[in-house]
């Protein structure tokens, strides 16, 4: 009887009743809750960096640290950021606790919020990727550059030089000892030398002489180089530069037009370094025949491309980008005329008006809304267009 009593009657189990209001007031309680323990706590940086906090929230991972592993604790920030998918046990907060996120408790894991030290850049010559404590030279801190030519690219495209000391971002020197972060020396005493003066009518250095000498050039004897100091070398060590000393040839140099001719009059240095380059540094190379045959036979012909930048593919990828994203919404008021324009937009308003009035019926008397409840509504307020549609009168003029 007891059976076919409840069988006849209500279900036994029923999901719980709960009023807007109370959701409401639980949703208040909860947020007040959060703020007076995490309101205190840095929610994006990871409070490793600051050493012992005097007072902080902390988590613990169990999906990083099982039973039987060291305990270890971490920052709110790193609790989102690096561990929002794990498993945590909070904590509340402690004293005098540093951020465990990323140190040697957390195998195979780093901290996502932390600065890396030394990133890596690419060079856009051979698109190898390198520290910039390998370089040679240090990255500016400013990081004012667009792009970076590693060492042995430099030493390839040894016409670079000639542009890097009218153009390439100024640099520190620096030689990385095997204190400096556990990495090899970068010893630049082997590779010390003095590049002699270059005949001015042979400005391509990656071209045979014979065959500047098919073309009737004079080719004159090598100058001693005259050795100059950088102006910015680092105070701890001298890095002795590599410095090319040209020769002045009025008479062959003044009509020939060719950029890299010009610059090579010029007094300027070789050092075995990498060189960062600013914005639009490659607008400024020489593109007369020559200089484009020898781009030809470094096979570095894409440096007179401007299209062929990091930066404009990523342009190119946000422009294409933004005119494939379309709103839907936008496109269907486009294909209106303005009246309909002002119709849909007047509609949108009086349901989010009449919805909201519904709504907060059932929160002023503390009822549940059910889903008959807005069927209710739509079907009432469908009535109430309908009749408004019937009742309008148009006029054509």
């Amino acid at each position: 009887m007891a059976g076919a009593e409840r069988g006849e009657g209500r279900p036994a189990e029923q999901e719980p009743v709960v009023s807007l209001v109370d959701v409401l007031e639980e949703d208040e309680e909860l947020e007040n809750e959060a703020c007076a323990v995490l309101g205190g706590s840095d929610s994006e940086k990871c409070s490793y960096s600051q050493g012992s906090v005097k007072r902080q929230a902390l988590y613990a991972c169990s999906t990083c640290t099982p039973e039987g592993e060291e305990p270890a604790g971490i920052c709110l920030a790193c609790s989102y950021e690096c561990h929002g998918s794990h498993k945590l046990f909070e904590l509340y907060t402690k004293r005098n606790f540093r951020c465990d996120c990323g140190n040697t408790k957390f195998k195979n894991l780093e901290c996502k919020l932390l600065p890396i030290p030394d990133e890596m850049i690419q060079c856009i010559v051979c698109e190898d990727w390198f520290h910039g404590r390998h370089l040679g030279a240090v990255p500016p801190e400013s990081g004012d550059f667009q792009e970076m030519v590693c060492q042995a690219c430099m030493k390839h495209c040894s016409f670079l030089w000639a542009y890097a000391a009218q153009l390439a971002v100024p640099t520190v020197t620096k030689i990385i000892t095997a204190e400096d972060d556990g990495v090899l020396n970068v010893d630049g005493t082997d590779d010390q030398k003095v590049i002699k003066a270059e005949n001015g009518a042979n400005h391509h250095e990656s071209i045979p002489e014979e065959s500047v000498l098919e073309k009737g050039k004079d080719v004159r004897e090598e100058n001693k180089a005259e050795q100059v100091d950088e102006p910015s070398t680092s105070s701890g060590s001298e890095s002795d530069l590599q410095t090319v000393s040209m020769n002045e040839h009025q008479n062959t140099q003044s009509h020939s037009g060719c950029k890299l001719q010009e610059l090579r009059t010029k007094k300027y240095v070789k050092q075995d370094t990498a060189t960062y380059w600013p914005h639009n540094w490659r607008n400024k190379l020489c593109t007369c025949s020559d200089c484009m045959k020898m781009y030809a036979d470094l096979e570095v012909l894409f440096l007179t491309d401007e299209y062929d930048t990091v930066l404009a593919y990523e342009n190119k990828g946000k422009s294409d980008q933004g005119t494939d994203r379309r709103d839907p919404l936008m496109d269907t008021l486009n294909s209106m005329n303005r009246v309909q324009q002002v119709e849909l937009i007047c509609e949108y308003n009086d349901l989010k008006t009449e919805l909201k009035d519904y709504l907060r019926r059932f929160a002023d008397e503390g009822t549940v809304v059910k889903r008959e409840d807005i069927q209710q509504f739509f079907e009432e307020f469908q009535s109430r267009k309908r009749r408004r549609l019937d009742g309008m009168q148009y006029y054509c003029s």
